[in-house]
């Protein structure tokens, strides 16, 4: 079975879906494994790496995908390309498909299983196959360095013989796995940090890593068996805003982590909440991709309201793309190995497999997830 693994064209986008180490794995199990040329150029591994893992490097890109079995990538394919896969092929990727749904229609009426990784669920079995959280964690990391570099102050407090210098206080909104990787880099970095989240039953783990839990009183909220939190009633958005933003104008960072499955991301941060803050304060947006959880935020660019500036630069993960390929790649061969048939030597989708039940999302010509088709 061929496992081919061409360059992501999406703009900007510096992980590769597979790494040499893990090549070497695939081949293991008897998998033929195909790369185009220039794959890892931008997170550190050139073609020989792959030749010497076992990989064979091909620089026909049309010919590589016309003759896979599995395709694997980071991004969703281009719309063109998809006519160029074989019918019964499996697609592998992150396919935002409930904002795809043309992609999503055109890969069932070309008969490829595509799986979307963003689906893959978040139970004890799957915890290995998660892309999404292991990115969303390198994320939250690359996040507090972004506003770093960015402030015009230090993170952590020094005592000199010129004075003491207080630790700037960072406010993380969201306190899921990047939010939590944010609290976490900027305690270390010696930051005074307070968290919020609609999610209580989150607080244990941010007072856990050393940050102040704030608690806003919205009403009843919750999460979804996947763990992601439920969407908010618009007077509890506006209960929330309220309570946030005299936090917000006594802090020097603020990162927005806030984002609810499949739906659009939440504003959190108004205009007018904004202008309540500090000349000099960095706002970072997680959620840019996904609409954006600030006011006027602009996806891949750096803007400045009146002094403060905000940091809409989506994929922070790719800003560190040497171990999200290497986080991305460990995810994806977990999932192949987990349905890998080592008599036959090839890939297995067993439909009835809980963890394939929630992420294979077309499948012999038809919509087979039951959220997207009843979208």
């Amino acid at each position: 079975m061929t496992v081919a693994i061409p360059k992501d064209n999406h703009p900007g986008e510096t992980r590769a879906a597979i790494v040499p180490e893990h090549v070497t794995k695939l081949a293991a199990l008897g998998a033929k494994i195909e790369v185009e040329s220039g794959l890892g150029a931008t997170c550190g591994h050139s073609d020989a790496d792959y030749t010497t893992a076992g990989a064979t490097v091909r620089t026909d890109r049309s010919v590589m995908l016309a003759a896979a079995d599995v395709i694997l990538q980071v991004r969703k394919p281009a719309l063109n390309e998809v006519s160029l896969m074989r019918e019964g092929a499996v697609f592998i990727a992150l396919l935002d498909p409930f904002q795809s749904p043309d992609l999503i229609k055109v890969l069932a009426d070309r008969g490829v299983s595509a799986i979307s990784l963003e689906m893959v669920p978040r139970s004890t079995r799957a915890q290995k196959m998660d892309v999404l959280s292991s990115q969303a964690s390198l994320a939250g990391y690359a996040a507090v360095i972004a506003a770093a570099g960015q402030s015009g102050k230090i993170f952590p407090m020094m005592m000199t013989p010129a004075g003491t210098i207080k630790p700037v206080k960072v406010f993380i909104i969201g306190a899921g796995v990047a939010g939590l990787q944010a609290i976490a880099t900027a305690k270390r970095l010696g930051a005074k940090v307070e968290a919020f989240d609609t999610r209580t039953v989150v607080e244990e783990q941010v007072r856990s890593l050393g940050a102040k839990f704030v608690k806003i009183d919205v009403g009843e909220t919750g999460q979804t068996a996947d763990g992601y939190a439920k969407p908010l009633k618009e007077e509890q958005i506006k209960l929330q805003r309220e309570g946030m933003q005299r936090i917000c104008a006594e802090s020097d960072v603020v990162i927005t982590a806030a984002q609810v499955f499949g739906r659009r991301a939440p504003i959190l941060l108004t205009s007018e909440m904004l202008d309540a803050m500090k000349p000099g304060s960095v706002v970072v947006d997680l959620a840019v991709e996904n609409g954006g959880n600030v006011a006027g935020v602009v996806p891949e660019q750096i803007t400045e309201r009146k002094g403060v500036k905000i940091i809409g630069i989506s994929n922070l993960a790719g800003r560190v793309p040497v171990h999200a390929s290497q986080m991305f790649s460990s995810n994806v061969t977990a999932l192949l190995t987990e349905f890998w048939d080592k008599d036959t030597k090839s890939l297995k989708l067993n439909l009835d497999d809980d963890i394939l039940k929630s992420c294979l999302v077309t499948h012999g010509g038809k919509i087979v997830n039951e959220k997207l088709a009843a979208t």
